[in-house]
């Protein structure tokens, strides 16, 4: 029995796919609202205030839960200067998980982090300048 080439073509997607992992997309929060921001502490006759959000401003996967600091360095595979795309290798040992982190605040001040599956071997990033200071919004697939 003779099979199609289109029916062929897509089985081998259909099982390259299934072989690659189920495709995540990872939402970092736009902004962190000013009143969950709280200081714990002010110098002695200091009033703290929080006035504005703070911005989502980078995005990447980490080695390693937030508190190891185990920053990523991804290729580059686009740039524009309000466009970016990179690309993060996920396919190596990492004794402390596999983790994604959205950060916020111009110097990247504030983060957020959560685990990502053992499973996930890749994540590309796609950045593009945001409507605020400092702002800037992705596009997240890890697979």
């Amino acid at each position: 029995m003779k099979i199609p080439k289109f029916t062929l073509a897509a089985c081998l997607v259909f099982a390259n796919a299934a072989a690659m992992g189920a495709e995540q997309s990872i939402i970092c929060p736009d902004e962190l609202p000013a009143e969950s921001m709280q200081f714990r502490s002010a110098p002695a006759g200091w009033m703290p205030t929080v006035s504005s959000p703070l911005y989502l401003h980078d995005a990447a996967p980490i080695s390693g839960p937030p508190e190891r600091l185990g920053t990523m360095v991804g290729k580059m595979v686009k740039q524009s200067k309000t466009e970016w795309t990179e690309t993060y290798s996920l396919d190596g040992v990492f004794p402390d998980g596999k983790w994604f982190k959205c950060d916020y605040g111009v110097g990247n001040e504030f983060s957020l982090s959560k685990k990502l599956d053992d499973s996930v071997k890749a994540c590309v990033v796609k950045g593009r300048k945001g409507s605020k200071f400092g702002q800037h919004a992705f596009d997240i697939k890890c697979h």
